[in-house]
């Protein structure tokens, strides 16, 4: 077997990794590859401005280009800082999280509904939806109006993903939602529950992504 899958948090924000590495879990087989959860050290802490983002791609590049044994890196961070120097940076498959949490939205239903962790953050995800091509498949995206660190460790982020996921579901007609932070992982299970409809965890996505690329390698 090749080497690691590499989930990388960009931020450095530890509780933000840990969620990661649960959310993980399904993914971890026996005689499969290692997934491994890193932080940036050097990133923001939270990453929600476009000064954020920016900031966050010179130590996200120098953590992959020294990680020479990874058979695929996963950027988990929704609106995938630097994937595009990224994917120079390494021979391996780079996955970003927004990128492969939409498309993997696209194949479970029409209208998708996104979570934002604030309202600042919309657009720069809208951005990259219109560079996808793919901006006409979201019905809306609405923010929980939290911080990246709320989100990883404060009491109430369920009961306002509920909230909004509701006005997603109701009023705006989304039929799949798409969590939009990294931080919200471990809530995916639960939600989906809740709303009784398709909720996708872009990290899990780019992981079962990367999985596959992976296992698909290693038997030519």
């Amino acid at each position: 077997m090749s080497g690691p899958i590499l989930v990388i948090n960009p931020n450095s924000n530890p509780a933000v990794t840990a969620g990661l590495d649960a959310a993980m879990a399904p993914f971890r087989m026996t005689g499969g590859p290692a997934i491994e959860c890193l932080t940036v050290d050097q990133g923001p802490f939270g990453i929600e401005s476009q000064a954020d983002s920016d900031a966050a791609v010179p130590p996200l590049l120098q953590v992959i280009s020294e990680r020479t044994d990874a058979a695929a890196v996963v950027i988990a961070c929704y609106s995938d800082p630097g994937i595009d120097a990224a994917r120079e940076a390494t021979t391996a498959p780079v996955f970003g999280m927004q990128e492969s949490g939409f498309l993997t939205a696209m194949a479970r239903g029409d209208r998708i509904g996104v979570i934002a962790i604030s309202e600042r953050s919309i657009l720069r995800h809208r951005k990259y939806l219109r560079r996808m091509g793919v901006l006409d498949r979201m019905v809306a995206e609405r923010p929980l109006n939290m911080s990246v660190a709320e989100t990883a460790s404060g009491a109430g982020t369920f009961a306002r993903l509920l909230s909004v996921s509701e006005v997603l579901a109701q009023q705006d007609h989304a039929d799949v939602i798409v969590l939009g932070c990294a931080g919200l992982s471990a809530h995916r299970a639960k939600l989906e529950n809740a709303l009784g409809r398709p909720v996708v965890d872009p990290t899990q996505a780019a992981v079962a992504m990367a999985l596959g690329a992976v296992l698909a390698q290693s038997s030519l």
